[in-house]
């Protein structure tokens, strides 16, 4: 028994087909596929390259009508139907992963963590999670960033034989995918992504496809195609937008045509040159965009940017990034409206490097506090490195550094005062020609201007001396120390720079001493006074002759 159709049927079947026709440009106007002739050529040699097993190469020369197959002029030019050509799988390469991917494989095997390197098939499925990205790479060298919390499913890839004609088929069932194609190498090559609403067709282009539906945190987003170079067809059985540079068409919904093309946002304007993105940890701002609901930042090698590196969101006009792998790597920056549409590319190259490594760092220990308003700081040697730099923030970050100072050598004395507080500090190197590392961890700083305690033992009264010791400073130190009788040590009675922690000087009658320390390092920098400390000499009986005697000893 027939079964009838329905005229909305049949209206349906004609439209989806006019679609399909459009979205496949030229092959409905040329199903041959041209090859010049090179010497050395025969029918049946090249029979045997591009056909199927069972077209014979006599149907070749039938098609292009040549009388003698055995001569065959170089540079003739010779038509292949292209339902005659060889048809072989073209499996896709996974070009890099970053954070959680997921494959689902088409034969129906447990789902597991996607690697980079391996091979998708026809019916595999891959799906990312938040902070995630896939770099999908097919036979004619075309690549699709699949972005965080997405799913793409490979429809088709076949390729026909050694043509380059590569044919390319995916639905993108959520999230987003950006796209650099390869120009088409023939009629049957072609690169099409189904979205929920609408369909994508290319012939080498640079574009970006949305599958629309609610983004991670619920708010609406519309299905849109954003062409940055080349052109897209757009469409479904509802109508068809050719989608030019600079534009983008939204498909809100499967049940209407997709919207006319819109020109894009245009690229936020960086306010600083992106070379100064190194090193990292950096601020990156810009001018706000009329329209811009939020923006997206991404880095990715500048090599293959389809390989993401870091990317997120904001609705602010700016953003510190962190760490980052080295490389010559580049930014992307873009304004987004509220329906999820991404504009321009503001675009910034910049080189991250690795060498020379950062130094160890010495001095000062983590929990130790400087009382100096010029700390002293001290490195290792890291190889390969001539020189170095050490710069000083109030926050971990080192986004606006306080001061930055170099040094030939692996220490340094900070050259502008800097008030008590807490600092952060670190050290990269720099080799021979200039060229700077990356720094080293941000370490704790502590300044204070609590004055040192000099610890000063008892004093010590024979043979008519008076000998003073106090605790011993770091090595290479050297010690002030000021006797005085008043207290305001504008005439001391003793006044001397040694090199061991301990003076000894004539006794005085009687009376009262004010003795403080100042501790002075090796390269000449003077700390603080200690705080005065007394010690009384109540009366000439207290230096017994020949021994010691006991002091009285008072603290300020």
């Amino acid at each position: 028994m027939t079964v009838g159709r329905s005229p909305s049927f049949i209206a349906r079947f004609f439209a989806a087909l006019l679609c399909a026709l459009a979205l496949l440009p030229g092959v409905a106007a040329a199903q041959d596929w041209n090859y010049r002739v090179r010497p050395g050529d025969t029918l049946w040699d090249l029979g045997g390259v591009y056909l199927k097993a069972d077209v014979p190469w006599q149907q070749l020369q039938q098609h292009n009508r040549i009388d003698n197959p055995y001569r065959l002029p170089p540079g003739q030019l010779l038509r292949f139907p292209i339902s005659w050509l060889r048809v072989e799988p073209a499996p896709a390469r996974v070009l890099a992963v970053r954070g959680k991917v997921e494959l689902a494989a088409a034969d129906g095997s447990a789902n597991r963590a996607l690697q980079a390197g391996e091979q998708l098939h026809i019916g595999d499925t891959v799906q990312t999670a938040g902070d995630a990205s896939a770099t999908l790479e097919f036979a004619d060298a075309s690549r699709l960033q699949l972005r965080e919390h997405s799913r793409l499913r490979l429809d088709q890839l076949s390729r026909y034989g050694h043509t380059g004609m590569v044919d390319t088929r995916m639905r993108l069932q959520q999230g987003r995918a950006s796209n650099r194609v390869t120009p088409a190498r023939g009629p049957a090559s072609r690169y099409i992504i189904d979205a929920p609403s609408a369909t994508s067709s290319v012939r080498g282009t640079v574009f970006r496809v949305s599958a629309g539906g609610s983004a991670q945190g619920g708010s609406p987003q519309i299905g849109a195609t954003e062409v940055l170079e080349g052109k897209v067809q757009v469409g479904n059985t509802h109508g068809q937008r050719l989608v030019r540079p600079g534009q983008a068409s939204r498909s809100s919904t499967a049940d209407a045509a997709p919207e006319a093309a819109s020109t894009l946002l245009p690229a936020p304007r960086l306010l600083a040159d992106a070379s100064r993105l190194a090193p990292l940890p950096s601020m990156l701002a810009w001018e706000p965009v009329a329209g811009a609901d939020h923006y997206r930042i991404e880095v990715v090698q500048a090599a293959t940017p389809e390989i993401l590196l870091f990317a997120a969101t904001t609705a602010d006009t700016r953003l510190t990034i962190g760490d980052l792998p080295a490389g010559a790597l580049r930014l992307l920056l873009r304004a987004v409206d509220a329906q999820g549409v991404e504009g321009l590319d503001a675009s910034a190259d910049f080189l991250l490097s690795d060498q020379p490594p950062p130094p160890l760092t010495v001095s000062p220990l983590h929990a130790q506090a400087v009382n100096s308003d010029r700390p002293r700081f001290r490195w290792s040697q890291a190889p390969g490195a001539s020189s170095s730099v050490l710069q000083i923030a109030d926050e971990p970050m080192f986004l606006q550094p306080l001061q930055e100072q170099a040094a030939t050598g692996t220490d340094l004395r900070l050259a502008t005062p800097l008030p008590p507080g807490q600092y952060f500090w670190r050290v990269a190197s720099r080799d021979g020609q200039g060229h700077q590392g990356p720094y080293g961890q941000a370490l704790p700083l502590q300044l204070t201007d609590e004055p040192v305690d000099p610890a000063l033992q008892p004093p010590e009264a024979a043979d008519g001396e008076l000998t003073l010791r106090w605790q011993a400073g770091s090595a290479g130190q050297r010690y002030r120390v000021q006797v005085d009788r008043r207290g305001d040590f504008s005439a001391p009675l003793v006044d001397e720079t040694l090199d061991q922690p301990q003076v000894s000087f004539k006794r005085p009658w009687s009376g009262t001493l004010h003795i403080r320390v100042q501790y002075i390092d090796d390269d000449g920098h003077a700390g603080p006074f200690s705080p005065a400390q007394q010690v009384k000499l109540p009366c000439r009986l207290c230096y017994g002759a020949g021994g010691g005697a006991l002091l009285l000893w008072l603290l300020l």
